[in-house]
């Protein structure tokens, strides 16, 4: 499985290195935040990336929940305990890092892990500017461009099948709750396989140090996000 390159597993020990990262969360994912930058003071693993670990490690049920509760720093080892219908991944300190709760079927058929996988992180992984800055126009707000507070909170799939070839994602209606300089974001999508709707989902965003919307720093800031990408594609 191409997961494979993008963290290390031994003995019910996970963990990932500043290259695995940032390869992830560029290559596969399309993400250019710069705290996935292999360099970057604040570095941590992507959210998406523990979320493709834990796919390949437990396989994918009907209804799953992850919750995160702490940033990932490289190198730190997390403890994967037995599959069970609610799990804690912590570290060897005790540490919580998140939760995945898991109901329904299971399926660990690696094809389709890899599939789901690939497509939710090329999904999520444009979450800014592409699905972000239309809701930002919408409601009025940004985040501040000179320090973004975009907190990944957790995500949620519900499925009506496992019998999946070749699923795809594809995005349903998205909407923001704002409360003065705080909201929060609910970045939904659907689930298809052969064009046919056949699971739902949710990526939940915590929002901080909200400002009125300033269309000018807000294309600033997008044009700077794509020169980003435009110099790792060119290096």
């Amino acid at each position: 499985m191409f997961l494979r390159e993008y963290f290390s597993e031994v003995d019910g020990r996970l963990w990932f290195t500043r290259e695995q990262g940032s390869d992830f969360a560029k290559r596969v994912a399309g993400d250019f935040n710069p705290l996935h930058d292999v360099d970057a003071k604040r570095f941590c693993i992507p959210g998406d990336l523990l979320f493709a670990s834990l796919l390949a490690h437990y396989g994918v049920s009907e209804h799953m929940q992850f919750l995160f509760s702490g940033m990932v720093p490289e190198g730190v080892e997390l403890l994967l305990p037995a599959a069970a219908p609610k799990l804690v991944i912590c570290d060897a300190d005790g540490r919580e890092y998140l939760q995945l709760h898991r109901e329904g079927r299971h399926s660990a058929d690696p094809e389709m892990v890899e599939t789901l996988v690939r497509r939710y992180a090329a999904f999520s992984g444009h979450t800014f500017p592409h699905v972000l800055e239309p809701l930002f126009a919408n409601d009025k707000v940004m985040i501040n461009p000179e320090r973004p507070m975009v907190m990944y909170q957790g995500m949620s799939i519900d499925l009506d099948t496992l019998d999946l070839s070749a699923p795809d994602v594809a995005p349903a209606e998205s909407e923001l709750f704002i409360d003065g300089k705080r909201g929060t974001g609910d970045i939904r999508f659907h689930i298809l396989e052969a064009g046919r709707v056949v699971g739902r989902g949710c990526k939940h965003l915590l929002l901080r140090g909200l400002r009125e919307y300033d269309g000018d720093a807000m294309h600033a800031s997008i044009e700077a996000y794509d020169r980003r990408k435009r110099a790792y594609l060119e290096s």
